[in-house]
């Protein structure tokens, strides 16, 4: 089906960004001086890890079933607890894993929910997967994530980053502040669409005042990511390699912040074959 097609090229890009963005942890400075692709291969991290899981219950299910998703997260996490993943997610899957409820635990984290970008980074096959359609989208998300994101802000996160992979996924070719207008319209009010909205008003030329203002992931906050993603997307979705380079430097946390643009340009724009060849192999059923 050709959902499912979009929903693995999402993936791709989602785990490739995901990968290349872990290896430029250890750079401070701006990589203009420099644009080439690291050597060996790059090992992808948890937002791979669990939008893996993402992927299975569109398929098995066509939705997001909360009590299913939470499942394989937490048989993901057992199997490969060195993924990379935050303490409190470590926490949060390892009650998963002994049979918690998510409705308790969840709201539990942190006293309130997590307001992380954890539910943005895997968000973007929801999107791809329901092109088109970025109210459903929407939806999904938010139900993806208020499995570990019980957080007003990290769920409008995944939303966020859901309805614009919908809306690029039909599209191809947003024009950048109407695609970040569109985008803030699914949104629940909250920072993180204020963020998305303040992310309208910079040029496609001030990258500099983009990573100042909109933040690239150093709160590890969905209301510091998710809308410098936005607007890398909408104005570098017609090339892959360009949006990448664009969104690594800005430093943060890189690896979510590539794999959030990653996830959300690959439906339309083909991820470089060299770009795959690097990325540690995906399991075997989730290539195209």
């Amino acid at each position: 089906m050709e959902k499912h097609k979009r929903t693995l090229q999402s993936l791709a890009g989602l785990s490739v960004g995901d990968a290349f963005g872990e290896r430029f942890f250890h750079v401070s400075s701006d990589l203009t001086v420099f644009r080439q692709l690291p050597d060996g291969q790059w090992a992808w991290t948890d937002d791979t890890h669990m939008a893996l899981s993402i992927v299975d219950v569109l398929f098995s299910c066509g939705h997001i079933d909360e009590d299913a998703l939470v499942r394989l997260f937490a048989k993901r996490y057992t199997g490969e607890p060195w993924r990379g993943y935050g303490g409190g997610a470590r926490r949060l899957l390892a009650l998963y894993a002994r049979g918690a409820d998510w409705r308790v635990e969840a709201p539990r984290l942190f006293d309130g929910g997590s307001y992380g970008n954890g539910g943005a980074m895997r968000a973007a096959p929801i999107g791809a997967y329901f092109a088109g359609d970025p109210a459903q989208a929407a939806v999904e998300a938010q139900r993806s994530a208020s499995v570990t994101h019980a957080h007003l802000e990290g769920q409008a996160g995944a939303v966020a980053v859901a309805a614009a992979t919908a809306i690029m996924s039909s599209s191809g070719s947003p024009a950048g502040t109407a695609f970040l207008h569109e985008t803030a319209s699914y949104v629940s009010p909250s920072a993180t669409r204020d963020m998305i909205e303040e992310a309208a008003q910079i040029d496609a030329a001030e990258f500099h005042r983009a990573v100042s203002v909109l933040g690239t992931g150093q709160q590890v906050a969905a209301f510091d990511t998710v809308a410098f993603c936005l607007w890398v997307a909408a104005h570098h979705c017609r090339d892959f390699e360009t949006a990448l380079w664009t969104t690594v430097r800005g430093l943060g946390d890189r690896d979510t912040t590539c794999a959030i643009v990653g996830g959300m340009i690959a439906p339309v724009r083909t991820v470089p074959p060299v770009w795959l060849e690097h990325r540690e192999p995906l399991p075997e059923g989730y290539s195209l």
